[in-house]
């Protein structure tokens, strides 16, 4: 099968991005000293509320990279929300008080995209 290790590679980089979101997640709604000792001010919600987002997306990614793990069509569809909406959450998380840590984030959902829209296989065709 064409593009199985990139799949499986992004695969593994999403469940990453999923794992990384949870403990933000948690810290966050935890009031960790690593997100309050800095003082930062969130435009939309409070931290609790990025912390709740950002559990969410991580459930939502780990769930999609498992899936696409073990070749499921549902692991794709999944792996692009989970890694699009990682994205967007990365982004609107630069303000933050470790933008470099969401730069990072942001990365690894890109790669993922890529690896997930380029190499997954394409079971309309027949051959």
């Amino acid at each position: 099968m064409r593009g199985a290790g990139r799949t499986m590679f992004a695969a593994i980089l999403l469940m990453i991005a999923g794992i990384l979101n949870v403990i933000y997640g948690i810290a966050a709604i935890s009031d960790a000293n690593f997100f309050t000792s800095t003082g930062t001010h969130y435009v939309f919600w409070s931290l609790h509320g990025w912390g709740w987002v950002a559990l969410i997306v991580g459930i939502i990614q780990l769930t999609g990279g498992f899936s696409l793990a073990s070749g499921n069509p549902y692991g794709v569809v999944i792996g692009i929300i989970g890694a699009s909406i990682g994205a967007v959450e990365s982004l609107l998380a630069i303000g933050g008080a470790y933008p470099f840590w969401s730069l990072g984030v942001f990365a690894i959902c890109l790669w993922v995209l890529h690896g997930i829209v380029l190499y997954t296989e394409d079971t309309s065709r027949v051959t």
